[in-house]
């Protein structure tokens, strides 16, 4: 009662027309220049200055200047403006003698100052949350980078679960600052979990198995492996799938539930690989040069390791010939390694038999009729 008595008397002071204009246009002018020159300059700077103390500060681990804070001074502006140009009408219908009206709009901001205020702390925790996110996002890329230990898918999955769990810490905060019970949507969502996971328990165990993969690690991006009907270089690796080149070009997409499942041949994790080339020599010819001769042209082939040392080894007595085994190495395999490795094998292989006059045979069938000829 007591404002409302200093106001009407102001107001009283003011009777002429002439002054409560005058009043009027002074208030605009003021709201207008602060609203669009003092307000956005002082914004504008304190975030520059709260910045750069950040950006500066000791305290903050890693480095500050790989993340960048997103603030939305924009916005901040135009809130500021709308409150001084509201502010300014309330005045100026004071001036003009409305303070019932004053006194009712007063009334109706006071009951929705509650809801400014959590709106104001949900934006707040929503930028916290943001902030949170890319100062995690640099904290795990400086040690990927600085570590062997930590692939890029693992750093992928890594990311993927904090942001999940960053951003379900702040949607539980921000309902309970709007006065919501969060226990009710956990249940309700335990039971919604309860029908996704038995209408997809497939992807969830490639989720489940995408996970054992990145702690196993039994292969990374860039290896060859075998596994199942599947043959080739690994291309990516994700938490629910893996993708695997074969050496036709095509490209396999694996659920991790599979490879999990499955036998796995990582042919790369040495470094070096031992292929073998089997051929057959008469049965008339010397063993002993056989294997010399084989030995020292696979020697000679510059696509395999002299270390190991290359051998030839008989291996079994077939129906038209002796089976050795020519056994090589080569490094940093690859499908393509392979092919071209065994291809010179085999040439060399074939130009020594031939200079050492030793024959390579075929199968031979004899066919016998009711008289016991022999028809060849």
């Amino acid at each position: 009662m007591r404002v409302a008595h200093r106001v009407q008397s102001i107001i009283d002071a003011l009777a002429s027309t002439q002054a409560r204009l005058a009043v009027t246009a002074a208030l605009a002018v003021v709201a207008v220049g602060a609203a669009w020159l003092v307000a956005p300059r002082i914004i504008r700077g304190v975030h520059r200055q709260l910045t750069a103390r950040v950006l500066t500060d000791d305290r903050i681990p890693g480095d500050p200047t790989a993340f960048s804070i997103d603030f939305p001074t924009g916005i901040v502006v135009r809130l500021t403006q709308a409150v001084l140009l509201a502010a300014a009408a309330l005045l100026a219908l004071l001036v003009w003698g409305y303070v019932d009206l004053v006194m009712l709009a007063v009334a109706s901001l006071a009951d929705l100052l509650p809801v400014a205020v959590r709106l104001a702390v949900t934006l707040g925790i929503a930028g916290a949350a943001l902030v949170t996110l890319d100062v995690v996002d640099a904290r795990i890329t400086a040690y990927a980078e600085a570590s062997d230990t930590l692939t890029q898918h693992q750093q992928g999955v890594v990311f993927r679960v904090l942001q999940i769990t960053v951003l379900v810490a702040a949607g539980i905060a921000a309902l309970t600052i709007w006065g919501v019970d969060p226990s009710g949507l956990l249940v309700g969502a335990g039971f919604l979990g309860i029908v996704i996971g038995t209408a997809a328990r497939t992807t969830i165990g490639s989720l489940i198995a995408g996970l054992v993969l990145m702690v196993a690690r039994p292969f990374e991006i860039g290896d060859w492996i075998a596994l199942a009907d599947a043959e080739g270089t690994v291309t990516d690796i994700t938490v629910v799938n893996t993708r695997v080149r074969n050496p036709s070009g095509e490209e396999v997409v694996i659920p991790n539930e599979n490879v999990l499942n499955a036998t796995i041949t990582n042919r790369t994790s040495l470094d070096r690989l031992r292929l073998s080339v089997a051929v057959g020599v008469d049965y008339d010819a010397d063993i002993e040069t056989a294997e010399d001769v084989i030995e020292d042209a696979i020697t000679d082939v510059s696509r395999i390791l002299d270390t190991p040392a290359p051998q030839v080894v008989p291996t079994a007595l077939g129906d038209s010939a002796i089976v050795l085994e020519c056994r090589f190495w080569i490094t940093h395999p690859s499908p393509a390694k392979r092919s071209m490795a065994t291809a010179a094998v085999v040439r060399a292989v074939k130009t020594a038999l031939d200079d050492a006059d030793i024959d390579i045979p075929y199968p031979h069938r004899q066919l016998l009729t009711e008289d016991d000829s022999l028809q060849a």
